[in-house]
């Protein structure tokens, strides 16, 4: 299998020294990647800003914003089977983005926001047999806005978590998630490490794409 993982924040820049982003640490998503090599799959693992090792086997393209990370998926994704979007993208970016340090002048700033482009939203068009699996980080049960997620994005499994508790959240070496599917299934897994939350999702795009492919044959 040929899968293509995102992971990590994106920043999005005020100004060289101040952004925009959010607390994801790349953990779940290089996890997933580790997992994925590590069974003997081709990864390319697409991260934002982390200060993690690329796991053995896997091939690592970085990024810092959005826009980047969204060329980055919009470039490898004609070579994968799969993609595991684990990253935290940040939703806005400054309208305008200083190129000097902005200075403190008395007076706050005003910072206008504008929409970064949603990655899975673009590429829909482009699923074609591809497995599509996305994350919904939420406070508070997840299911609804896990749900409208899956169906909107065309995705053919959601992870979602609830990031307020304390070891399921960002920077946690656990996670604690519920595996959404299409079809209206539904998985809320225990406490487990990280690692073996990127298992059972590894595993999970396996039979996916093994049961799309005998369909295919029987078809042929």
């Amino acid at each position: 299998m040929r899968m293509l993982v995102t992971a990590g924040p994106t920043r999005e820049h005020i100004d060289p020294v101040r952004f925009i982003s959010n607390r994801s640490t790349g953990k779940m998503g290089f996890a997933i990647a580790q997992c994925a090599a590590g069974r003997g799959h081709a990864v390319t693992l697409v991260a934002g800003p982390v200060v993690l090792a690329t796991p053995p086997g896997v091939r690592r393209v970085d990024v810092i914003g959005a826009r980047d990370m969204l060329a980055a998926v919009e470039a490898h994704l004609p070579a994968c089977e799969a993609l595991v979007m684990c990253a935290a993208v940040a939703d806005f970016r400054p309208r305008q983005a200083s190129a000097v340090k902005l200075k403190k002048r008395g007076r706050s700033p005003i910072l206008e926001l504008e929409a970064n482009p949603d990655i899975l939203a673009t590429i829909l068009d482009r699923k074609q047999e591809r497995v599509f699996v996305g994350f919904a980080a939420e406070t508070g049960d997840p299911r609804p806005e896990g749900r409208r997620k899956l169906a909107e994005k065309g995705l053919d499994l959601l992870v979602a978590n609830d990031v307020s508790q304390p070891d399921a959240g960002f920077a946690a070496d656990t996670n604690r998630v519920i595996l959404l599917t299409r079809d209206g299934g539904e998985q809320a897994l225990p406490l487990l490490s990280k690692q073996d939350v990127a298992e059972r999702i590894v595993a999970w795009v396996e039979q996916a794409l093994a049961s799309r492919k005998r369909m295919d044959s029987a078809q042929t």
